[in-house]
């Protein structure tokens, strides 16, 4: 195993000198074959960060373009939380409908995506969506996971649902 020592401006190769290099002009052929795949190693990591980050760059872009279509929408859905003007006239709401109303009503004032929300509730995205749109039901563990997600106890989600269709009947 090779040891390389810097002893004054020479440096020495396990007693075999090397060619003297100044501070800010080694080249890749002056360096012994240990620091040829230092030098190569560190300039992948610094490669991969560069991707690692235009990456993370790109995903945040993606997020606030989302959010920003999101609140174009907004509008209607606040017209939907204050209760009946969004409803046809004599129309129920179920149960499944009203969950779906208020789960995408905490998302969206928490600027929280779909997916940001499916990841953490470990729910398939298709699947919240239509749980959203109350086309399909959802468990109580699911439910529970998915107000978790939106940084709420499952009791308050459901009291949040009451209301709603507390407001709708009146």
């Amino acid at each position: 195993m090779e040891t390389m020592t810097r002893t004054g401006e020479r440096m020495e190769t396990a007693g075999i000198p090397v060619k003297q290099v100044q501070p800010g002009t080694a080249r890749m052929r002056d360096l012994t074959p240990a620091q040829r795949r230092a030098v190569l190693f560190a300039q992948q990591q610094v490669l991969r960060a560069r991707a690692a980050k235009k990456a993370k760059d790109e995903r945040q872009a993606e997020l606030n373009r989302m959010r920003m279509e999101e609140d174009s929408f907004e509008p209607r859905q606040r017209a939907v939380s204050r209760g009946v003007e969004a409803l046809p006239e004599g129309k129920d709401v179920s149960l499944r409908e009203a969950i779906g109303h208020v789960l995408r009503d905490l998302r969206t004032r928490d600027n929280k995506t779909l997916r940001e929300v499916s990841e953490k509730a470990g729910v398939s995205l298709g699947y919240l969506s239509e749980v959203e749109r109350g086309q399909k039901e959802a468990s109580s563990e699911l439910l529970s996971s998915i107000a978790g997600s939106l940084g709420v106890s499952t009791a308050q989600m459901l009291r949040l649902v009451a209301d709603y269709l507390d407001s709708i009947g009146e």
